[in-house]
């Protein structure tokens, strides 16, 4: 075959190849736990005879989770890009927490059913090894970080310890409420809403109620104002 035409064949065939295992590996690793999946179980469900796939396509796991990450994180950003556009300068907490919560919300809906990724990512976020691979992918977003200063600038009075203490909250909820709904939905069980919109209303609800909260002063704090 003519080596013009060949190369854009292989490189073809190659991405195909790391995408039949960024499917198989985010199935596997939502459903079993990341670190109880082997490479070699991760090239067989994605069809491939070579048990060294994973390794030569991604290197190593911690590269392999990475890849996953990237590649949802990309799909939510634009989402995220593009609610942020349209909310401008909002005065809204409501809208700044919109787009925070509903862009993921509508990815996954995009997904069709089931899917993984929120099982993944809750997954990845447990294990002390894999977990700032996530955090670093998030951190490294444009809207998540222009997301976060539009909620402390709605929330000027609040403290910046108590500020970065409901951020913590926020993101523990976002993770495993949409694991949760993922799961509930992959095991076809009940869900106490009917869509994924839906469902990022309730959080959306519930995180204002969180960001609002009133702050109450430690007993050292209350010591010190005496």
């Amino acid at each position: 075959m003519n080596e013009a035409v060949d190369k854009p064949l292989r490189a073809e065939r190659a991405h195909a190849t790391r995408e039949l295992i960024l499917t198989a590996a985010e199935r596997l690793f939502a459903e079993h736990g990341i670190l109880a999946v082997s490479n070699r179980q991760v090239s067989e469900a994605a069809g491939q005879g070579n048990n060294t796939a994973v390794g030569y396509h991604f290197g190593t796991k911690a590269d392999l989770v990475r890849a996953i990450a990237r590649k949802h994180s990309a799909a939510v950003e634009e989402l995220r890009q593009r609610r942020l556009a349209e909310i401008g300068e909002s005065a809204e907490l409501r809208d700044w927490l919109d787009c925070l919560v509903r862009p993921l919300a509508e990815h996954l809906a995009a997904l069709g059913s089931p899917t993984w990724y929120a099982r993944f990512t809750e997954q990845a976020m447990a294990d002390p090894t894999l977990r700032p691979i996530v955090v670093e992918e998030s951190l490294s977003s444009p809207s998540l970080a222009r997301i976060v200063d539009g909620l402390q600038q709605r929330l000027p009075d609040l403290p910046a310890e108590a500020a970065a203490e409901r951020s913590d909250m926020t993101r523990t909820l976002l993770v495993h409420l949409t694991a949760e709904r993922e799961r509930a939905l992959a095991e076809n069980t009940s869900t106490p809403r009917s869509g994924w919109n839906e469902a990022a209303t309730g959080l959306i609800d519930a995180l204002i109620g969180l960001w609002q909260a009133p702050v109450t002063a430690s007993p050292n704090e209350r010591k010190k104002r005496r």
